[in-house]
């Protein structure tokens, strides 16, 4: 497992310090799980820019969604 070094805000390390005591658990698991969290998410975004550029793709109209929806009980 490698190892990085990040310069943060006193305040941040803080916040993550108050978050690791009140979780009974370490600055880096806290670290490590919100990094793997942005980055699941970061991906998610690619994958959601990636379908809105591709041309294939329909485009919705949004009232005519909407009233489908609503029009079906």
């Amino acid at each position: 497992m490698s190892q990085i070094t990040a310069r943060v805000p006193n305040e941040l390390v803080e916040a993550l310090d108050a978050a690791a005591a009140g979780l009974k658990r370490s600055r880096a698991d806290i670290i490590r799980q919100a990094v793997e969290r942005y980055l699941e998410d970061y991906e998610d975004l690619e994958v959601a820019l990636e379908r809105l550029r591709d041309p294939a793709d329909p485009v919705l109209d949004w009232d005519r969604v909407r009233n489908e929806l609503l029009g079906s009980d």
